[in-house]
């Protein structure tokens, strides 16, 4: 089913009455609400860079209701890996943005870091990967795709095992190497923002 942005942001606007029906021990859901009624009203505006102050706001929402990360911290490992999942998932959308107002994906073309960010969300996420959905996961046709996924193998930065499910089937993820550089970077990009 083919949703237009302004079907989209119609369905995202219903989710203020779901959160005045919510009974008083349902966690209040009127900041989120406000959160998903400015996308809509993004969405239906066909405004793509507000939806830039968007994820920042829901980052920081985040961020402030964790614990903080800076050194000395008790904060574990778990909680600071979510909070660089939420920054690398703002920038694969802000990736996919870019594209979308320069209506050109080739110009912005970098494959490799787009698999990167997507292996990284969805090992988070426990969530497995094919060969297949990381070439999509790369923004690029499926040939760039495969090559670049070889030429992260090389460079130790990922690994395909067989699906143990579906022996046909390839999976792909990130090698502990990969991730741990994929915190670093991360926790080098909430350092210059500030954010930590």
């Amino acid at each position: 089913m083919t949703v237009d942005a302004s079907q989209l942001a119609t369905l995202i606007e219903n989710t203020d009455e779901a959160a005045a029906i919510t009974d008083n021990t349902a966690p209040d859901l009127r900041p989120l609400s406000e959160q998903l009624i400015a996308i809509a009203q993004a969405l239906r505006d066909n405004d793509l860079t507000a939806l830039v102050p968007a994820f920042r706001q829901s980052h920081l929402q985040h961020s402030n209701a964790a614990p903080s990360f800076q050194s000395g911290s008790a904060a574990s490992s778990d909680d600071r890996r979510a909070s660089y999942v939420q920054l690398a998932r703002e920038a694969y959308a802000v990736r996919r943005m870019r594209s979308s107002i320069f209506d050109n994906e080739e110009i912005f073309g970098e494959p490799a870091w787009d698999i990167l960010l997507d292996l990284y969300i969805a090992d988070y996420e426990n969530k497995p990967v094919s060969v297949s959905s990381a070439c999509i996961g790369s923004a690029s046709p499926p040939t760039t795709g495969l090559r670049w996924l070889g030429v992260l193998a090389e460079q130790g930065l990922i690994s395909r095992d067989q699906d143990p499910d579906d022996q046909r089937r390839i999976l792909v993820h990130l090698t502990e190497h990969a991730t741990q550089r994929m915190d670093r970077y991360f926790a080098s990009t909430e350092k210059r923002a500030g954010i930590a």
